[in-house]
């Protein structure tokens, strides 16, 4: 993770009322009218053109990105960022995936935010806002138009939670990141804060896999048994309305 702190030993009351605030949900309000307003968290891919980096690696990045910009003290009680991330969260919750490779990606790291590094693959994810006031060094970046195949990384480390990809929904690089944004963020806001604090002790490195059919079968067991949580997609892009898209299993005990 870079040098951007989560906040776990200096202010634990701050990290523990931003635990709470993802236990309780988020959501719930609908778009504003303007959809300049609409609120959504941008994140950002590096994809260089030459030696990209594991699909799996890069969505973990990507899912503990995320997770890290809610963790974050700036996003806590009179922080700097805590306005904007709780227009955001209690709005009705978008993530956008970019992809970025030489200069692009120096610049986005100038922009607010925190970007996590796992096994050599690159994610920054940036404090949210509205849609219309989008920094330029993030908006000229492209959402679309690279992917990536998918790699088979071997057995998770037991120790980490695992983020299961629905392998049957076929969804992009970008798509996939931004819904293990959204499982990371439902897994933390499931979980105990004691048990949170020991994840983020260990920069919130997650495993991602992807699921096939007779896997997905029987995680969704899992999910009906309380035992995980899964991410249902609003299906603004890619996927139909209320798919499951990933499901989060905690880190063994």
């Amino acid at each position: 993770m870079s040098d951007e702190s989560t906040g776990t030993v200096d202010a634990p009351d701050t990290f523990a009322a931003l635990h709470a605030e993802l236990a309780r949900g988020y959501g719930g309000a609908g778009d504003p009218a303007d959809p300049a307003l609409v609120q959504a968290m941008q994140m950002v891919l590096h994809i260089p053109k030459t030696d990209p980096p594991a699909r799996s690696a890069l969505l973990a990045a990507a899912a503990a990105s995320a997770l890290a910009v809610c963790l974050d003290p700036r996003s806590g009680p009179d922080g700097e960022w805590e306005s904007r991330y709780l227009a955001w969260k209690r709005s009705r919750i978008r993530k956008v995936a970019r992809r970025a490779r030489g200069a692009q990606w120096v610049a986005a790291g100038e922009v607010d935010g925190v970007t996590v590094e796992v096994d050599g693959a690159q994610a920054r994810a940036f404090v949210p806002g509205p849609v219309g006031e989008i920094d330029p060094r993030v908006r000229k970046l492209q959402i679309g138009g690279t992917d990536l195949a998918h790699d088979e990384p071997g057995p998770a480390d037991p120790t980490l939670p695992v983020l299961w990809v629905n392998a049957a929904l076929e969804m992009s690089v970008g798509k996939a990141a931004a819904q293990v944004g959204h499982a990371s963020m439902l897994l933390a806001g499931a979980l105990p804060l004691d048990t949170v604090e020991d994840w983020a002790a260990r920069e919130l490195r997650c495993a991602v896999r992807d699921a096939d059919p007779e896997r997905w079968a029987r995680l969704t067991a899992e999910v009906a048994a309380g035992r995980a949580v899964a991410v249902r997609d609003a299906g603004f892009t890619e996927v139909a309305p209320g798919s499951m898209t990933v499901i989060a299993v905690p880190a063994a005990r």
